[in-house]
């Protein structure tokens, strides 16, 4: 970095910060930067970056390598150390916006209370000689009180791209919502029957769309059928004493072009009667064809929010009301009812400031599955005290409580503070806890802890049963997006678990192979004996022994379970990889730069042919779409191999206890009864299961219980940060209580 005046070193600066600190910023123009368009200039505009988060987005200024923007801003700093990250991109309409070259503005070096002009050379990490050019700038530090008035009253420092605003939680919808439900609508899926041709074939890929008010969900797709069978469960909560209207669209898959509308329907929830099943055939509108339905009304009071003071497990009365209806004793009572879990909000400290007076409005957002509740705003307050209780029920003791902290502002989205992700099986019961806020990737801090005192309570039994049926699908979920470094994880996450897979086989004819004699002598008299005395109750012998041998590693203290430190940074490249674009259809990175080129060069001359441009986009599409599955088959791969392993690694060792208990019952049965009456009786059940049950949605026991395992990212993402006591929030209120 080069500067019109010497730096200040550190000593310069006050021993004690001052809390906070402000720094005007002009961004003035840039200097012979890289050409990258076909015509030999660039569409420039630059981003500023503070902790990870964009500060400040310029405008465009199209065509020029030697733009002027002369631009301000203001940015709040309460951290001298931790540098501006600068980062200059070409605007490409359409694709993914060139990434030009980036800089450091190093806050350490510069004089408080003096204006600097500064000059920064761009660099490329991945082309470290070349010459991409520099950015001018002209900077103001200066401590936050000695600051004119004027400055106060500059625009936020905080200019949102077009993802965030989209993906941020908008206060006005959550206002919209209901802070407590009533009831629970249980929608089961069952078939269509005689829908409309949509396709040259003849046939159809359908799927489903509902909508009950602000809550949506997607059926899976079935291919090439006019009578498809979906057989999926889910559930939305009624928010209204008087019921609600269920809106049902029937949609045809088009690989590369807008899905087709085949019908509609809709269901008035208020002519049903609670606490009984309706089977509903529904004619479609606007189409041809009718979907069966199975649809349930059940009344619960299940989720509430109070204020501290009033606590029900305080209560003696309420508290022993609550084990009795979850003791050992009621355990086939309910199945769906698994336990009861309560959330004490307390406060948050030091969070981010959101606001251009270095201060923000935040409030929180606890949501368990599909069950969401709101505290109430605190305005102005970096410190805020919510004091609230949220009770829930759980349905499925494998949950992850999710609390998440916003910044309320009235005319635009919440701006994101920080969240926290803890799976109920970890929770310490009655203990207050303050938890790290992480980034929305939960891959890594952000600013502020939250004081947390959680209480669960649960049915083992019922709990273990509910494993071995289908996760509740969440309806409030990010669309899978095309990544480059998700691909490349996911890619790596199946390559080391193939690769055990592989070294095994190389291990097994290494003693066919008589490489060390010692062990090949060894597996051969073992192959020996276990051939001879073979039975087939030793398969589930082998696993819980395993089992049995891992847990004697830790409870020993060899356990040789290590955070995965390779997820972890792979994580962090992808959120990093996040702020190249934000608005994408094929991730272009993925095409060598002579690919890309070619790839440009048609795109150009396709916008201006009306009749050619739909069809190229359409081909985009169908190229990002194949990409997509490529990714989501990679993940989930990967993700079976890592449940696995963190099943018999004891990673959540309820899950364990259940596949040792599991493993037994095999054992046992597998020794004591032939198998040809264990296969009689499993094709009987398999055979009969629709006559018996015909709406009954199918499922895979081992699959379900492999759900509930979390994979390498996501035992990442749970990791709980610890404090630093360094930068304790304590110390800091102690320092500056505003």
């Amino acid at each position: 970095m080069k500067t019109s005046s010497v730096g200040a070193s550190n000593a310069d600066f006050p021993s004690e910060d001052p809390g906070m600190y402000q720094l005007d910023i002009t961004l003035r123009r840039g200097q012979n930067l890289a050409a990258r368009d076909r015509g030999g200039t660039s569409d420039p505009y630059v981003k500023f970056k503070l902790g990870g988060k964009e500060v400040f987005r310029s405008k465009t200024i199209h065509k020029n390598l030697n733009p002027v923007w002369e631009e301000k801003t203001s940015i709040l700093i309460d951290n001298l150390r931790e540098p501006i990250y600068i980062k200059v991109f070409d605007y490409d309409f359409g694709l993914q916006d060139d990434f030009i070259g980036s800089a450091f503005l190093d806050l350490t070096s510069l004089e408080l209370n003096r204006q600097t002009d500064v000059t920064l050379s761009l660099k490329d990490p991945h082309y470290p000689d070349h010459d991409l050019g520099s950015i001018l700038l002209s900077v103001l530090l200066a401590p936050r009180e000695e600051q004119r008035e004027a400055t106060m009253l500059m625009r936020k420092s905080w200019k949102r791209s077009s993802k965030f605003q989209t993906q941020s939680l908008r206060l006005s919808d959550l206002h919209r919502k209901s802070q407590l439900w009533r009831g629970i609508v249980s929608v089961t899926l069952i078939e269509g029957r005689e829908l409309k041709a949509m396709d040259a074939n003849g046939l159809s890929d359908p799927y489903v769309k509902f909508r009950l008010g602000h809550q949506k969900y997607k059926s899976k797709i079935v291919p090439k059928t006019l009578n498809p069978q979906w057989r999926e469960q889910f559930d939305f909560h009624l928010y209204e004493e008087r019921g609600g209207i269920i809106d049902i669209t029937v949609w045809d898959k088009d690989a590369g072009k807008k899905d087709d509308f085949i019908g509609r329907c809709q269901v008035d929830l208020s002519t049903l009667s609670k606490e009984q099943t309706h089977k509903l055939e529904m004619p479609l509108e606007e189409g041809e064809g009718y979907l069966v339905l199975l649809v349930t009304l059940t009344a619960s009071a299940a989720v509430t929010i109070s204020d501290l003071s009033v606590n029900s497990l305080e209560d003696p009365k309420e508290r022993e009301e609550i084990l009795k209806r979850y003791s050992p004793m009621r355990m086939f009572h309910n199945m769906k009812d698994v336990g009861f879990l309560q959330v004490k909000v307390i406060r948050a400290e030091a969070l981010m400031a959101a606001d251009v007076t270095g201060k923000s409005d935040p409030f929180c957002v606890v949501e368990l599955n599909n069950d969401r509740l709101l505290t109430h705003t605190i305005y102005k307050n970096l410190n805020p005290e919510w004091n609230k209780i949220f009770t829930f029920n759980i349905k499925d003791i494998h949950s992850v409580l999710e609390v998440t902290v916003y910044d309320e502002d009235r005319d635009r989205s919440a701006d994101f503070l920080g969240k926290v992700a803890i799976p109920l099986l970890s929770i310490q019961n009655g203990e207050q806890k303050a938890y790290v806020l992480k980034n929305k990737q939960l891959t890594g801090p952000t600013k502020g802890v939250i004081y947390l005192e959680i209480d669960v309570i649960f049915n083992a039994v019922k709990a273990s049963i509910r494993t071995l049926m289908p996760k509740e699908q969440k309806y409030i979920e990010e669309e899978n997006r095309l990544s480059k470094q998700l691909l490349l994880r996911n890619f790596i996450r199946m390559k080391r678990c193939v690769m055990v897979l592989i070294n095994a086989a190389y291990y097994i004819n290494s003693c066919f192979d008589w490489d060390s004699p010692p062990r090949s002598l060894a597996a051969f008299l073992l192959f020996l004996f276990v051939v001879w005395n073979f039975e087939l109750y030793m398969i589930p012998l082998a696993l819980l022994l395993l089992l049995a041998w891992n847990y004697f590693l830790i409870i020993s203290g060899k356990d040789n379970r290590q955070h995965d430190t390779v997820v972890e940074d792979m994580l962090e490249d992808e959120e990093e990889e996040d702020d190249r674009d934000d608005k994408m259809f094929v991730d272009i990175q993925l095409l060598s730069d002579r690919d890309f080129r070619y790839l440009e060069t048609l795109l150009r001359a396709f916008c201006y042919q009306d009749s050619e441009k739909k069809g190229f986009m359409n081909k985009l599409y169908a190229i990002q779409e194949v990409c997509v599955s490529v990714q989501n088959v990679l993940d989930e791969v990967a993700s079976f191999g890592e449940r696995v392993k963190n099943t018999f690694n004891w990673t959540v060792p309820f899950l364990s206890w259940l596949a040792i208990v599991a493993l037994c019952v095999f054992t046992i049965i597998l020794y004591f009864i032939p198998l040809r009456y264990i296969v009689l009786v499993w094709g009987i059940n398999k055979f009969t299961k629709k006559l018996r049950s015909p709406y009954a949605i199918d499922n895979n026991e081992l699959l379900d219980f492999l759900s509930r395992v979390p994979s390498d990212v996501q035992v990442v993402q749970y990791h709980e940060l610890k404090q630093d006591p360094s930068h304790s929030p304590s110390k800091r209120k102690k320092n500056n209580p505003g």
